[in-house]
């Protein structure tokens, strides 16, 4: 039996799953509390599904507690960064695109040094020590334990970035060191931001994987737990403890992953409708397409492997003008169950339009009664638009596509939406992403730049193929499982040689629960 549990920033979501059998599922309100939180989701759902600690075989957890710390500054960690670059990375320095207030909470510790590659792999400046040495002696002075390192085009050969960290571990044993190539993608100023977040994020996770080991620990449970990650895959705990920055976005991820398996739908648009806004999303081929652009976390530019959501200010805490042409952005968000007019409260919310409307029933009907017909139809109209218009800048053509409501804000939408061929709300659409989470799956990616004119396009797709699946089994995924989920060749403009990026993904099961 699997668990999956998604920790989001209003609602913690469970579920219990034998195969693709729902047995159980449970919804509450977050904790503070981390390990209270899935202690109490991990004894709902056993409950409910009668289970015995011994019948679990794996937990996945999903969370957005890495997400939140970036966004409202908090638990960041005084983070140095080291930059090998010199002398041609000189126009655009380390931080120098972020907002003060997270800049300043890192501390601004940067530096550059002499060193990196060109796209070819060969060096642009051979490293220093002697500078490597006042460096890190610096840094050790300041009491700084964090450190992100970035070398240009590292993840065309990591040489420089893997020398430095070991310089680093000689002189500051206990440093937690992020190497840019192991995390962000080609793109020095975003493979750095994404290294530099990831290291302020380190201490964090530690509290927050300890507190997951301890709430498992406490119900007895002794199996393999995982935690999401923002491509739809799963990582180790012990991996989410060195990246945690790799979980941004899962939330949304693992609610596509699941409205795929509710639905049965493997291409279509996902709209997951919580308290605030919708996100809205594209599944291909049965996961979340991914963004090709950069992406945005707490105002600092990454080059994450996210997927493409936009998100729309509306949800079932929204707050809805008194004449009802207005509705959104604000919101009263995870305070609906006391401030929505049907839960007791002053507020005239989303929610209370579909009660006030008969479209459900919802708490005290009777405390949306004196809303008027004309105000009731205006909002049910405005939060149809608002919906329908977010899809249509999704969908990829034209064409009306399948459309998949998920999230416990699901019950807004009751017409019918232009940019949709069809309308699908699944049994369970509340909880898809606890569901998303449980039935990830690992990956491996592997991203390089090739030159067709030296390499056979096939042949270094093949060799491209066999490192990603490598990197698979090496996370834990079962061999025989493995499966392309996605081919992505872009050509670099201004690059001799008929150069190419190539990125390609491979999926498969985890190995631990194919062969139990």
């Amino acid at each position: 039996m699997k668990i999956g549990i998604d920790v989001g920033g209003t609602h913690t979501d469970a579920v219990v799953l034998s195969g693709s059998e729902i047995l159980a599922t449970h919804k509450a309100l977050t904790s503070a509390d981390v390990k209270e939180g899935i202690v109490n989701a991990l004894d709902a759902v056993m409950f409910g599904a009668s289970l015995k600690p011994s019948d679990v075989t794996a937990v996945m957890i999903g969370t957005t507690h890495f997400t939140n710390a970036v966004i409202e500054r908090k638990h960041l960690s005084p983070t140095a960064i080291i930059r090998a670059c010199l002398p041609t990375g000189t126009g655009i320095p380390p931080q120098c695109d972020w907002p003060a207030d997270i800049a300043n909470s890192l501390g601004n510790h940067v530096y550059s040094i002499k060193g990196g590659h060109t796209f070819s792999g060969d060096e642009i400046h051979a490293l220093d020590d002697v500078e490597i040495r006042s460096v890190i002696k610096d840094v050790a002075q300041k009491g700084i334990e964090s450190i992100a390192v970035a070398a240009a085009f590292s993840p065309m050969n990591p040489a420089h970035e893997v020398y430095l960290a070991n310089k680093i571990r000689a002189e500051i044993p206990n440093a937690n060191i992020t190497l840019s190539h192991e995390i962000g993608r080609l793109g020095i100023l975003e493979r750095e931001n994404a290294a530099l977040l990831n290291a302020a994020l380190g201490s964090l996770a530690d509290a927050v994987v300890s507190s997951m080991k301890q709430a498992l620990i406490e119900r007895q449970i002794d199996c393999p737990f995982y935690v999401s990650q923002n491509d739809g895959t799963l990582m180790s705990a012990d991996y989410i403890a060195k990246y945690p920055a790799l979980t941004f976005a899962s939330g949304p991820t693992n609610s596509l992953r699941g409205a795929a398996m509710l639905s049965q739908i493997s291409d279509a648009i996902v709209v997951d409708i919580g308290g605030t806004t919708s996100d809205v999303g594209v599944l291909a081929n049965g996961f979340p397409r991914e963004s090709n652009s950069f992406i945005d976390v707490g105002g600092i530019r990454t080059n994450f492997r996210m997927p493409d959501i936009m998100s729309t200010g509306v949800g079932g805490g929204s707050l809805v003008s008194a004449d009802g042409t207005s509705v959104g952005p604000e919101s009263v968000g995870h305070r609906l169950v006391t401030q929505g007019l049907v839960f007791g409260g002053d507020q005239v919310t989303a929610t209370d339009i579909v009660v006030a409307a008969g479209l459900h029933c919802i708490g005290d009907t009777q405390r949306v009664a004196h809303l008027k017909p004309e105000m009731i139809k205006a909002a049910l109209d405005e939060i149809h638009r608002l919906i329908d218009d977010a899809i249509d800048r999704m969908r990829p053509s034209d064409d009306p596509v399948p459309v998949i409501l998920v999230g416990g804000g699901s019950i807004l939408v009751s017409q019918k939406l232009n940019s949709a061929s069809k309308i699908v709300c699944p049994e369970h659409a509340d909880v898809a992403n606890a569901i998303g989470a449980a039935i990830a799956q690992v990956g491996g990616e592997v991203e390089s730049i090739i030159s067709y004119s030296k390499t056979k396009r096939e042949d270094a797709i093949d060799k491209s193929t066999e490192e990603a699946k490598t990197k698979a089994m090496l996370a834990g995924a079962d061999g025989d499982s493995l499966r392309v989920l996605d081919v992505e060749e872009t050509p670099m403009s201004y690059m001799d040689d008929n150069a190419v990026r190539l990125r390609i993904k491979v999926v498969g099961e985890l190995k631990q629960l194919v062969k139990s």
